[in-house]
């Protein structure tokens, strides 16, 4: 039998590639957890699997801790069945139930996410991987939406993808996350134990990772978590974590509520089906909040 290939897409079938058995617990669509030794995920995209592979092979040399990938008999990083691949890895102790606003949490993520991005640093040479702008999507695809669909008055999109322009090309860019919550990072007894899920890495400014991060508190919260004061907390003390490895530039600071109100409206662009509507008016929401918010983030991150 071909180790690559399997005749059955079953995870225990799958599973033989590696000439390995036992149960396969369903995680997550598109992974399973074995024995509660490794992890198998399945890729629809050969691409995106070797890819990822790449990175987590990288980081690992490095000794950074992100999933160590197992590969079947015949060397290779994955094993393939009916046009869908598989790579498994072993399991990273911990798991992803953190919450954000015990004391020092904010800060530790902060520092968390500095810490891979000089790893990222340094490996983006040996990396291969999508070079994108976030200002390009904006006057892009999310304009095009807009046109479209009209989820949005013309006028409020050039007023914030205006203030994105501005000074944009002095923000730093390099290989980031690109999916920075707490289900992509690992806490084991309160310390921080992985890194997980580089299927969206690319290059882009590197201020991304925070406010995407800061961002999806909102998200996640709204309604019933976070009140107002406590997400600026959290915004400076992310913010001072980061900084403990990276300084950020006095263009980054002013841009990073302009960098997180983009992203909500990217995301308003992204869910345009009509049963995505509470997501795209939740992404809207956000969008206003942090419009609201522009001159106490900016005090909060100049103290």
């Amino acid at each position: 039998m071909n180790d690559k290939k399997i005749s059955k897409e079953a995870p225990e079938n799958i599973l033989k590639c590696w000439k390995l058995s036992g149960t396969a617990e369903q995680i997550y669509s598109t992974a399973w957890q074995v024995n509660d030794k490794y992890v198998l995920k399945r890729y629809e995209d050969l691409e995106t699997l070797k890819k990822n592979a790449e990175m987590l092979t990288v980081l690992h040399e490095m000794g950074i801790p992100v999933a160590e990938i197992i590969p079947v008999p015949s060397g290779d990083p994955y094993a393939c069945c009916d046009e869908r691949y598989y790579m498994l890895s072993k399991k990273l102790p911990g798991n992803s139930e953190t919450d954000i606003k015990h004391e020092g949490i904010a800060e530790k993520m902060g520092e968390i996410l500095g810490r891979l991005h000089l790893a990222f640093r340094k490996c983006e040479e040996r990396l291969e991987l999508w070079d994108n702008s976030l200002l390009d999507e904006m006057n892009g695809w999310v304009a095009e939406s807009l046109s479209r669909e009209k989820w949005l008055d013309e006028e409020t999109l050039r007023s914030a993808v205006g203030n994105l322009q501005d000074g944009y090309d002095m923000l730093p860019r390099q290989l980031i996350h690109r999916d920075v919550h707490f289900g992509n990072f690992l806490f084991d007894h309160g310390e921080f134990s992985g890194y997980i899920d580089f299927d969206l890495s690319q290059k882009n400014i590197r201020i991304f990772d925070i406010c995407y991060f800061l961002t999806g508190l909102l998200s996640s919260q709204i309604g019933s978590g976070l009140d107002t004061e406590e997400w600026l907390r959290i915004v400076k003390d992310a913010a001072a974590g980061y900084e403990r490895w990276i300084p950020l530039l006095p263009e980054e600071k002013k841009a990073i509520p302009y960098v997180m109100e983009n992203i909500e409206l990217l995301f308003a662009a992204y869910f345009n089906l009509p049963e995505q509507a509470d997501f795209r008016n939740n992404a809207l929401k956000m969008f206003y909040f942090v419009r609201g918010q522009e001159a106490q983030i900016h005090k909060m991150l100049e103290e």
